[in-house]
């Protein structure tokens, strides 16, 4: 018998969104893709939104004397992430936002013009698949209390920092 039987899905905070109802895994990675924060939202919520507070929650020790490190040079993040606002609070604290534009279907594309298609933007999907890969619980919420899923991923994100530490 399982310590923690599956139940049966949904529960508080699963909403319908775009590919149908669950939720959504927010993740802030480092340049080799260990997390630095983690947050779970549902699947309808606005990913703009959850960026500044997961950057409010980083401090990283850098082995020097002073205080940790509290933001990163630059923040590579996908096409959902794509706001005015979100660019210029990240600019206001000396993130260089790396955000591709949104293409809205009825505008048309201006020939000449390539997008800068963001290079770092697999190192976060790698550590999404190192989540789904090593927790199977992770792929499908099926807890009914959020905040035993939420205690599931904060394994998760342990398990990936002591393997780097113990290897």
């Amino acid at each position: 018998m399982a310590a923690f039987p599956p139940g049966k899905g949904g529960g508080e905070g699963v909403k319908y969104g775009y590919k149908g109802k669950g939720v959504t895994i927010h993740s802030v990675v480092d340049a080799q893709g260990m997390p630095l924060a983690i947050s779970v939202t549902a699947a309808n919520a606005s990913e703009r939104d959850q960026t500044i507070k997961m950057l409010d929650g980083i401090e990283i020790q850098t082995g020097r004397r002073g205080r940790p490190k509290t933001r990163p040079k630059q923040l590579a993040a996908d096409q959902g992430y794509d706001s005015k606002e979100l660019r210029r609070e990240l600019r206001s604290r000396g993130i260089r936002p790396e955000i591709p534009h949104r293409v809205w279907a009825g505008r048309r594309k201006k020939r000449g013009r390539k997008l800068k298609r963001s290079v770092a933007r697999f190192v976060v999907e790698r550590t999404f698949s190192w989540y789904q890969r090593k927790f199977r619980r992770l792929n499908i919420r099926w807890e009914r209390k959020p905040h035993y899923f939420e205690a599931f991923l904060s394994l998760g994100f342990l398990y990936i920092w002591l393997e780097k530490v113990s290897a």
